[in-house]
């Protein structure tokens, strides 16, 4: 086992490389989504399109990168245009991950195939491991782009680490240092080479940290490189339809005074530095350590078989131990073997493992320890996109690993040489080979779970809840899954752009509300809108949807101390506010939409669950598709309008029955058969509600065939999610209600879905 020290002729084998990410390219092709998907999809591919500003900080650079892919020719439809980026982004870093560990090798392994075989394994490797392969097949966000600007960044450090005082030497810290400041205006997390860059310089030439004009380019590089921030209060003034933040001054028109004001600065870093999240410093533990270490532990295993259903925990625990070991093996051999490159990597994997599991300060995970339930505040999603660039950069430890295996195997094959400089035979190398197929089992663990082709649940599910709405009705949503694909459907794909969405999370800023005053009305498309609508005289509405000036409305509080009951008046509505409680701007703010909107119907999305009841409206409210309506008449007993089978309002059935026949949702999430992602399981959940209720409804008018019908095409969905305790025979035993739920069918449905 000879070491072999590096040369300076050494010729990295970018042609292997390359073919190694084109072969990961078409993997992900193969799987790849074609639309978007659930929760921050819809809003950076609308954000995109529209070249907007998604939520803080706004990502910039992502956005300018999206936009240019968005109108390029190379997919059917903006989504898949958006996903081929990420699919791009990772194949490209699974191509430089190739380099590195080959890099790695040449200390090692004197042949330049059985590098190239070792460069292969850290591809593929890093390519298949599920948090990787899922965000590289639909562009969930900015995480696949930061990726493969995090791997540039390292190839560049580690070909330094190589030759520091070789001519062009300071070029490549110059250009790291922009992809940095570049991969900053992407995401935070474009800095993450940077402790690891300083630590490499300090041991193979610390005097560099001593020329000035170096630390002055490398400064002024990485400035450069995070110059897409300036873009936001320029895009912020001109007010696209996706404008999280508003970092600027200007209300109505763009001027020099508003666009240079103190107010764009203010509203630019309170943007920048994430003002609105107040999340605490690190040393505010959120979670203890212990647990923090153990939520990266939980996501690792899943990158090696993620198996959402739990079906196969030995399985899974016993592969991520087998990764974990390869991975300490590889770190153990390439420290021992090569120090040069082992000086970056190594304080680099530091960074992206135990640093950032600090850093970040997260609570439970969505999924972990499931026995704690709710006595432990948690993530309203598991985050392990956030350790992306941990399972990723895991592979080429991987690969050392499984390298240093397959060549011990094969010394116990057979040797050749000098004791001293003994080496496998050529043969004992490839009898050894098959050891190599360790590799590959992630490619067929997190097939199913991270493919994304032909799914379609998300945009089928934005055209169903906005077709819930009636011609010009104003939508009140909760939170992400149940609003950010709707804007993508409007914006992105044009689909009910009459609709006025009014979400209540976003209604408790001061630059969504403004947002609100600036809405114009979008005439009803009738030709592509559902048949319940059709043959009807829909009348456009005029003026705001607030009759409010800026000033009035940031006047509004963020919240207000009841101590006794209110009573809200509209027409024939009286809605009593029970004391004591806090009213929020955004309980306010619904308020009002209903005094300054007599010609337009409230209606609030089913995944709101009991908050119309907060609000007093719990008597009013009539199942209308995946939305319940806010009836302004005293809801008389009638023709087609039943008691809700789950105690909360009525159902139009008619209405409903006509929408249901119409929904893509059931269908594409039948087909889909699986619901990798639990947390945002209270989409499909949604359908379900609505299919028992409509066809308890059904039933009660003596309708039984149809109720047949919509039932077992709930149980469908119920099957293919999961969610098959739903229909499991009712307890003889009196049902009980969990805090904040109600009961059907024997089990504690959710008002609010968890996820939302």
């Amino acid at each position: 086992m000879a070491a072999h020290a590096p040369t300076l002729d050494y010729r990295p084998s970018y042609l292997a490389a390359a073919l190694a990410a084109l072969g990961v390219f078409g993997l992900y092709l193969l799987t790849l989504a074609p639309s978007t998907a659930m929760w921050d999809t819809s809003e950076y591919i609308a954000a995109a399109y529209t070249l907007g500003l998604p939520h803080p900080p706004g990502n910039p650079f992502f956005v300018l990168l999206g936009r240019v892919f968005t109108i390029l020719p190379i997919a059917p439809n903006i989504a898949m245009r958006v996903n081929l980026l990420a699919a791009l982004s990772s194949a490209v870093t699974a191509g430089l991950w190739f380099l590195i560990a080959e890099r790695v090798l040449v200390g090692w392994l004197a042949q330049r195939w059985q590098r190239v075989v070792g460069g292969a394994l850290a591809a593929v490797i890093g390519a298949t491991a599920f948090t990787v392969w899922s965000q590289s097949v639909v562009n969930e966000k900015v995480y696949t782009v930061s990726l493969v600007g995090l791997a540039l960044v390292a190839w560049l450090v580690v070909r330094w680490c190589d030759e520091p005082d070789a001519p062009g030497a300071d070029k490549l810290l110059i250009l790291a240092c922009y992809l940095m400041g570049l991969g900053y205006a992407n995401h935070m997390a474009g800095l993450l080479t940077l402790p690891a860059m300083g630590v490499a310089v300090m041991i193979r030439r610390p005097a560099t940290l001593l020329r000035w004009k170096l630390i002055l380019a490398c400064v002024g590089a990485m400035a450069l490189g995070a110059t897409p921030f300036a873009t936001q209060p320029i895009r912020a003034a001109h007010f696209p339809a996706i404008n999280e933040g508003e970092p600027t001054g200007c209300r109505d028109a763009i001027s020099v005074s508003c666009t240079f004001s103190a107010k764009t600065y203010e509203s630019f870093m309170y943007n920048f530095n994430r003002g609105q999240y107040a999340k605490p410093s690190v040393t505010e533990r959120q979670a203890p350590i212990l647990a923090q270490l153990d939520m990266w532990w939980l996501y690792f295993k899943w990158q090696w078989h993620r198996d959402p259903y739990e079906q196969s925990r030995g399985a899974q625990g016993a592969l991520a131990m087998l990764f974990f070991v390869l991975g300490i093996l590889g770190a153990w051999v390439h420290a021992k073997r090569d120090r040069l490159s082992f000086a970056f990597f190594g304080p680099l994997m530091a960074t992206l493992t135990l640093v950032l599991i600090y850093y970040l300060n997260f609570k439970y995970g969505a999924s972990q320890a499931p026995e704690l339930g709710g006595s432990v505040d948690r993530e309203v999603r598991d985050r392990d996109y956030f350790y992306l660039w941990s399972f990723s950069a895991w592979s080429v430890w991987a690969a050392l690993g499984l390298v240093y295996l397959w060549e011990s195997l094969a010394s116990l094959l057979g040797t050749e040489g000098s004791a001293k400089d003994a080496v496998p035979r050529r043969t004992s190398w490839l009898v050894a080979s098959p050891v190599l197929l360790l590799a590959c089992i992630p490619l067929f663990t997190n097939w199913d779970a991270a493919s994304k082709r032909g799914e379609t649940d998300t945009v089928d599910f934005a055209r169903d809840l906005l077709n819930s709405v009636e011609p010009y009705g104003i939508l009140v949503t909760v939170g992400d899954n149940d609003t950010f694909p709707l804007w993508y459907a409007q914006e992105v794909e044009g689909i009910r752009r009459d609709v006025m969405i009014a979400n209540t999370s976003l209604m408790n800023t001061d630059w969504y509300v403004r947002q609100m005053l600036r809405r114009e009305v979008v005439p009803y498309d009738e030709a592509n809108g559902p048949a319940a609508y059709r043959g009807k005289t829909w009348t456009k509405p005029e003026g705001k949807l607030l009759n409010l000036t800026y000033d009035e409305a940031d006047a509004i509080p963020l919240y207000e101390e009841l101590r006794q009951d209110r009573v809200f008046v509209d027409g024939h509505i009286r809605a009593r506010i029970t004391a004591p409680r806090y009213l929020q701007r955004a309980d306010m703010l619904v308020y009002r939409l209903l005094l300054d909107n007599p010609d337009r119907n409230l209606f609030f999305s089913q995944s709101a669950g009991g908050y119309p009841a907060e609000l007093g409206f719990a008597d009013r409210m009539v199942m209308h598709g995946l939305t319940r309506k806010l009836s302004r008449d005293s809801i008389v007993m009638r023709e087609g309008i039943v008691p809700s089978m789950d105690r909360f309002g009525f159902v139009d059935v008619e209405a409903s029955r006509s929408l249901w026949e119409e929904f893509k949702g059931p269908a594409s999430m039948i087909a889909k058969d699986k619901w990798v992602d639990r947390p945002s399981v209270g989409i499909p959940y949604l359908y379900i509600a609505l299919g028992l209720n409509l066809s308890s409804a059904l039933e009660t008018i003596d309708r039984s065939t149809e109720a047949m019908q919509v039932f077992e095409r709930a149980r469908g969905v119920a099957k293919a999610t999961r969610l098959d305790e739903i229909f499991e025979p009712r307890d003889p035993s009196p049902p009980t209600t969990r805090p904040g739920g109600d009961t059907a069918l024997g089990r504690s449905l959710p008002l609010r879905p968890q996820g939302q």
